[in-house]
């Protein structure tokens, strides 16, 4: 259906309007997508083809070649999004374990001479040299951090500790 809607009403895929297709088409009112969907509120994923979709893409392509999905729009499109507000508005960062999707984030506040605020929540540690491990101050010696943000890494995993975090922060309103 995407390589039809490509080649018949020219529609430029991008991973952020790939995950939104997806979002309206499985129409599950428990998933993030579906609702990111719903409210046109753009998911960027740089590493979509990393994994799953980045097979069945490859498949599809033996019998079906021609799908295009342009990464760069999106890299624009995020990046813009952090460069183009507006003072004094702000942009914060809350980052879920690491990887590719922490490393865009903090590269799009890099374009913007860094984010306001700053939560990072992972396993990863500094001494190998990863990205994921880096502690905010590297982000802050890069321009992805503002020098007078108080940024918090926080070492532990991100699935136990985050919905701990907002069952916390939402508690003292809760009525059942």
């Amino acid at each position: 259906a995407m390589l039809l809607e490509q080649n018949e009403k020219g529609t430029r895929w991008t991973p952020s309007r790939m995950i939104k297709r997806l979002g309206l088409e499985i129409r599950d009112e428990t998933s993030v997508y579906h609702w990111c969907a719903v409210h046109d509120i753009p998911v960027y994923c740089p590493a979509i083809t990393d994994g799953s979709i980045g097979d069945m893409l490859y498949f599809h392509s033996f019998k079906n070649p021609g799908l295009v999905v342009d990464l760069v729009e999106d890299i624009r499109a995020m990046n813009d999004e952090a460069r183009l507000v507006g003072r004094p508005r702000k942009t914060g960062m809350l980052l879920l374990g690491g990887g590719v999707a922490k490393h865009h984030i903090n590269n799009a506040n890099l374009m913007r001479n860094g984010a306001d605020f700053s939560i990072s929540i992972n396993t990863a540690q500094e001494f190998d040299g990863s990205d994921s491990g880096a502690r905010p101050d590297e982000a802050v010696s890069w321009g992805k951090i503002r020098p007078e943000a108080n940024p918090v890494k926080i070492y532990a995993d991100a699935t136990i500790l985050f919905p701990l975090l907002l069952a916390q922060t939402f508690k003292p309103n809760f009525e059942p």
